[in-house]
């Protein structure tokens, strides 16, 4: 394959990559979250020896201001897999690019004629390509890297909404025989959710996730990153992140020793165990270095008792649903649901294109995201630590995520397109198939009752019980913590929007029967966070 001027082989690691001719039917473009030999099988299948293409886009890593550990997470899982790939017996061919990968792949296609690939997950990179795709320089096979075809979801759930997951996942459990005996499930039901929100306490003890030991490839990404996305937010510590296929080896054990405890304690958060039994595996699935039915096998292998099993089965095919929701709904396009223009926060680069269209927002929600999402401290001990842990990291586990950072958010009126992005560009396991369901559906309700029935919003007592925030946390849980007015004042203002919605009936009561003395200073309160958050000022509580 030729060289041109904008396509280069990348320093240092280029001299890894075997030059010269390739005897080899076709090249198969591989994307950088299809990082598994697995997925060209039917490739191969059809159209005989392959070598692979791959691409480090510039342009692409500069689209959003993308936390340096994603970017490190990205790139050198990419570059390790493009050598296991070559030591498989792959020809490879290894490009960076300042342009796009539409740029690189034209440029290849008038080279090598058409290039093949496997359906892209991410709604940007379909878009993106869909002309090369439409010229036929782009051939597209199907995606096997997922555990449901379309048809269970279109079947059991429809096309258009109300969307919801119970019929999906009885769907899933029925067609797998996961956790069933003679088509009944085992323990005489599906669910075992009352048994897995117990708060933590310090017993038992919470495992360590593994340290990770950075090899050349590492120290070469971390090099490039620090230079090219020096203004990202974030920092890069590869202890916190598998590369390696013997990290990868040490992330699934790390997994299975969770998976005991996982379920009953999936709902607590702590500030000695940021993970507590979660298995962190959701980057790696996501960019399938773990194949799903890996992860599925190893719960279904485990000894673990049957609510830790279930709750982690029940993960995996939440997974699949959001990813058959955005798609079947073209990433929330066809809705009808209020909707609103996005800005972008002050962390967003002035460059960084807007779409120009209007996204969801049933509530009408148009606070901009505080600066505390990017690190300032917000004075609320809860939001803090699960903020570090985000700069830190670019990861916590699923309740910082809905019950503290889109809580909190949600109840501050921040714009959901705002929050949305801002899970998109911070965490590493996020890309929009996956961050704009959970955030837009679940975690901010800005696409109204299409997925969920009511809002996830609670007060400071949710967080008090799951919870050792409130320990080191300068407001009192009960007395001055803000976020419980915040609540209220949420449902007040928000009232009319939940008329006649039997799952608030009893919260909107409760508001009803509040002083108008109580419902003011709620109310008061809202603004005053709002002010200071607004204005990066800490909040304190003798200021309340």
């Amino acid at each position: 394959m030729k060289r041109l001027n904008a396509i280069t082989v990348p320093e240092g690691f280029g001299t890894s990559i075997q030059s010269g001719p390739h005897d080899v039917d076709s090249w198969v473009f591989v994307a950088y979250d299809q990082l598994n030999l697995s997925l060209i099988e039917t490739i191969e299948q059809a159209i005989g020896t392959v070598g692979l293409v791959f691409i480090e886009s510039a342009f692409k890593g500069r689209s959003r201001p993308y936390h340096k550990q994603k970017l490190a997470l990205l790139l050198s899982n990419q570059r390790h897999f493009a050598l296991e790939a070559q030591d498989a017996g792959y020809a490879v061919d290894y490009l960076v690019t300042q342009g796009t990968y539409a740029e690189a792949l034209t440029v290849l296609a008038n080279e090598v004629g058409p290039i093949h690939c496997v359906e892209f997950a991410e709604y940007s990179t379909r878009i993106e390509l869909q002309p090369l795709i439409e010229s036929g320089a782009l051939v597209v096979h199907p995606h096997n890297g997922w555990l449901t075809p379309r048809s269970w979801f279109t079947e059991t759930v429809g096309t258009a909404p109300p969307f919801r997951m119970d019929r999906f996942y009885r769907r899933v459990r029925k067609e797998t025989g996961w956790l069933m005996v003679d088509a009944q499930p085992v323990g005489d039901k599906y669910s075992f959710d009352e048994e897995n929100r117990k708060p933590w306490r310090g017993d038992p003890a919470a495992p360590a996730p593994p340290m990770f030991t950075a090899d050349d490839i590492d120290v070469g990404v971390k090099k490039l990153v620090e230079n090219v996305y020096s203004d990202h937010p974030g920092s890069i510590d590869f202890t916190q992140i598998p590369t390696s296929k013997v990290d990868i080896e040490a992330s699934i054990e790390f997994a299975r020793s969770c998976l005991v405890h996982f379920g009953t304690y999936e709902d607590a958060m702590s500030t000695e165990s940021r993970g507590l039994f979660h298995t962190r595996l959701a980057s790696l699935l996501n960019l399938h270095r773990v194949m799903p039915h890996q992860a599925a096998e190893m719960a279904l292998e485990s000894t673990a008792e049957l609510n830790n099993v279930e709750g982690f089965l029940r993960q995996l095919i939440w997974r699949e649903y959001v990813h058959h929701v955005h798609e079947v709904t073209d990433g929330f396009r066809t809705l009808e649901v209020n909707r609103s223009l996005a800005r972008r926060d002050a962390q967003w680069y002035d460059s960084a294109p807007l779409d120009g269209e209007p996204h969801p927002n049933h509530l009408e929600q148009t606070f901009p995201l505080p600066k505390a999402y990017w690190g300032q401290k917000s004075g609320l001990a809860c939001l803090d630590e699960s903020v570090a842990s985000v700069m830190e990291e670019g990861w916590t586990h699923h309740i910082p995520r809905l019950m503290v950072l889109s809580n909190i958010a949600h109840l501050l009126d921040v714009q959901p397109r705002e929050l949305t992005d801002w899970f998109h560009v911070a965490f590493i396991d996020a890309y929009d198939w996956v961050v704009e369901p959970n955030v837009f559906g679940m975690g901010t309700f800005a696409l109204g009752s299409a997925m969920m029935t009511k809002p996830y919003v609670a007060g400071s007592a949710y967080i008090n019980r799951m919870s050792n925030h409130c320990k080191s946390c300068e407001f009192h849980p009960k007395k001055t913590c803000p976020i419980g007015r915040l609540y209220w004042a949420y449902l007040e203002r928000h009232s009319h929007a939940f008329a006649g919605n039997h799952r608030l009936s009893m919260a909107l009561r409760n508001v009803a029967k509040r002083s108008e003395e109580m419902k003011q200073i709620d109310h008061l309160t809202f603004l005053k966070v709002q002010d200071a958050l607004a204005n990066g000022r800490t909040l304190r509580p003798d200021e309340q």
